[in-house]
């Protein structure tokens, strides 16, 4: 499982889904698609667009991943888990067929969902790239959209060392004829999609270009947004239940989705965008996207894991001004471990820990890294033993953030 081991259980090829799905009878081809890739923000961005799609009153199947507590997380409709009776069945009716395909644990998901989301009989359903594009198993629909987030450096042994080659492996998803939405300019990548779509005869949309986002306040549970649309006042005070600073980069994204799928005959108004994006967790079940899981003192979880990921988490902590943070951290051993520190406040205190996987980057190496770059703080085996620590060490007037990793969230007790 590329989640657990890392690049070992990556398969370079469609050839294993593709046999799947024909054993299957095909089922990527019966259903509407949206196709959500990039570096940050997919998950949210998809979250959003199935809460839209369901305040809508579309019957709406999402597909993600990783998961944070349980596997049935990744396969929603209507933000409803699949359950583990459908996985069971699936995998027990399918078993002789694996064993002949001999597909990887992401391939067996992603035909698994398809296949659910044929029976659900679902109006659309929104699919995240697991990892890449181009040759991810999921790049074997051809969506009304595809959607593009942002491009960063994170899994360059797999992708590629460059933003233009990770690019290129992202923008495999534009499909021949079908609009793409770019949610990012980015001058060091943009002639890529640009490039594709020209290729690919797909009308592209950077978003940002389109829409601009403004945050006007932050309110308990909420952030509220002025979004202009070609320089007019298109929506405001839109209330988004999502409050990490970086949705207002996905938000032009998402909007331009909807746009697309409007003229795609989707019927989806002002109010289903206003009722979606308020209820965002509500109507889909997100979690670890800048979680407020306590106060006095504030306890604060984000999935964010690598540079750019890190980065943003940092600004926005920043930015609250605290007396104090303590910062709860750890790592994947395919990250760049020195640059994800150096991003690190020195006046931070920390406390390391180790995820229960093995793809997990020892908390002793962790430690060491650390004290290169100046951090201070202390190593603990678990997650648990971290967040107590900081627990136990934060006053009531200070902040505990939790992140570094999916996984370092994932094993957040009271998630």
């Amino acid at each position: 499982m590329f989640h657990r081991i890392g690049n070992a259980a990556f398969k370079k090829s469609l050839d294993n889904i593709l046999a799947l799905t024909v054993a299957l009878d095909n089922p990527q081809h019966k259903f509407k698609t949206v196709h959500v890739g990039g570096t940050n923000g997919k998950g949210s961005s998809s979250s959003m667009l199935a809460a839209i799609l369901q305040a809508a009153a579309y019957k709406t199947g999402l597909y993600t991943s990783p998961h944070l507590k349980e596997f049935t997380e990744r396969v929603r409709v209507n933000g409803e888990m699949i359950s583990r009776e459908k996985v069971a069945a699936f995998t027990t009716q399918h078993q002789a067929l694996f064993e002949q395909v001999k597909p990887s644990f992401f391939e067996m998901t992603v035909a698994l969902a398809f296949d659910y989301f044929v029976e659900e009989q679902v109006d659309i359903a929104i699919i995240e790239v697991g990892l890449g594009g181009r040759l991810d198993s999921t790049n074997i629909i051809t969506p009304l959209v595809s959607l593009i987030t942002n491009i960063g450096l994170d899994h360059q042994s797999l992708l590629g060392n460059t933003l233009q080659e990770i690019a290129s492996e992202k923008a495999g998803i534009i499909k021949h004829g079908v609009p793409a939405v770019v949610s990012k300019t980015q001058p060091a990548v943009s002639s890529v999609f640009s490039e594709k779509s020209q290729e690919t005869g797909s009308p592209l949309t950077f978003a940002d270009q389109v829409f601009k986002v403004e945050l006007q306040e932050r309110s308990g549970s909420s952030a509220y947004y002025t979004v202009y649309k070609q320089d007019k006042v298109y929506l405001d005070q839109l209330e988004l239940s999502l409050i990490g600073n970086y949705q207002q980069h996905n938000l032009p994204g998402v909007l331009a989705t909807v746009d697309e799928l409007n003229q795609k005959g989707f019927s989806i108004t002002e109010a289903h965008v206003r009722e979606g994006l308020k209820n965002v967790q509500r109507f889909t079940g997100l979690k670890g996207r800048w979680q407020v899981l306590g106060h006095n003192p504030l306890m604060i979880c984000d999935t964010g894991h690598n540079v750019d990921g890190l980065r943003e988490v940092v600004l926005q902590l920043l930015a609250m001004k605290p007396k104090q943070v303590h910062f709860v951290f750890g790592a994947v051993n395919d990250k760049d471990i020195q640059s994800v520190l150096r991003l690190l406040p020195v006046s931070y205190r920390y406390y390391f820990c180790e995820a229960q996987i093995p793809r997990a980057y020892p908390v002793q190496k962790i430690w060491e890294e650390a004290q290169f770059a100046g951090l201070k703080g202390a190593a603990y085996p678990t997650v648990e033993d971290a967040i107590l620590a900081a627990k136990a060490f934060a006053q009531e007037d200070e902040v505990i953030f939790i992140g570094g990793s999916t996984f370092v969230v994932a094993e957040i007790a009271d998630l």
